[in-house]
């Protein structure tokens, strides 16, 4: 029969041991914990939707930004090409009453011009020359062109939608002589010669943009 020692409990040398540690594990998070734990989850979550927020309204602007640039862009070079090839040559409208090769501020048009140029890959019968204008309407600029030079009764303007976001369109008019002139053919300027035109266009957003094109083709 096996001798137990005074004091001894059977067992006791094989107990488990009990700590904090394995309570936590035992019994879970507590409520405390758990509202901590959400609180700084959904601090983190604010901070995050707001960085993201804050890259997404950059690129937006950024692209809004390259888009109006482009417009722009393509506004001035449709001027540039129409302008600096103006064509010595005058029409006859649709009433068979003869207009001047460029002419401004008629029939609600900013500027109605003959220019040269017009590209015929297709290698239609027709000339080379083409009769264009400008409108501005409730600030959009429209470019006008005709099929034709000289219309018939029936002849209808195509129109393209170059630019928006445009308060007003100033014309200036510089000839030979070095002179400005806001109309053209200036008055008791008999013989004048245009040798460029200032285009300034006032827009919404950008203020102010001047640009002078080079009459090169007349």
């Amino acid at each position: 029969m096996k001798r137990v020692a005074p004091g001894h409990i059977p067992g006791a040398g094989s107990s488990t041991r009990v700590t904090a540690g394995n309570r936590a594990l035992e019994h879970g998070f507590t409520l405390l914990e758990l509202l901590m734990a959400l609180l700084v989850f959904a601090i983190m979550s604010v901070l995050a939707y707001g960085g993201l927020r804050s890259v997404l309204d950059a690129s937006a602007s950024a692209g809004a930004h390259v888009d109006r640039l482009t417009g722009l862009q393509r506004t001035f070079t449709v001027l540039s090409r129409d302008i600096e090839q103006l064509a010595d040559r005058g029409i006859r409208d649709e009433y068979g009453d003869r207009q001047p090769p460029l002419r401004v501020g008629e029939n609600e048009l900013l500027l109605e011009l003959t220019r040269a140029g017009w590209r015929n890959p297709a290698g239609q019968t027709r000339s080379t020359l083409q009769r264009v204008g400008y409108r501005l309407e409730e600030g959009t600029l429209y470019r006008l062109y005709w099929s034709e030079l000289d219309r018939a009764l029936e002849s209808k303007a195509n129109e393209a939608q170059l630019l928006d976001g445009v308060n007003e369109v100033t014309l200036r008019f510089l000839d030979q002589a070095l002179a400005w002139h806001a109309e053209w053919p200036p008055l008791g300027s008999d013989g004048a010669r245009l040798t460029a035109v200032e285009v300034v266009l006032e827009l919404e957003d950008w203020g102010e943009l001047r640009r002078v094109f080079q009459v090169v083709g007349e």
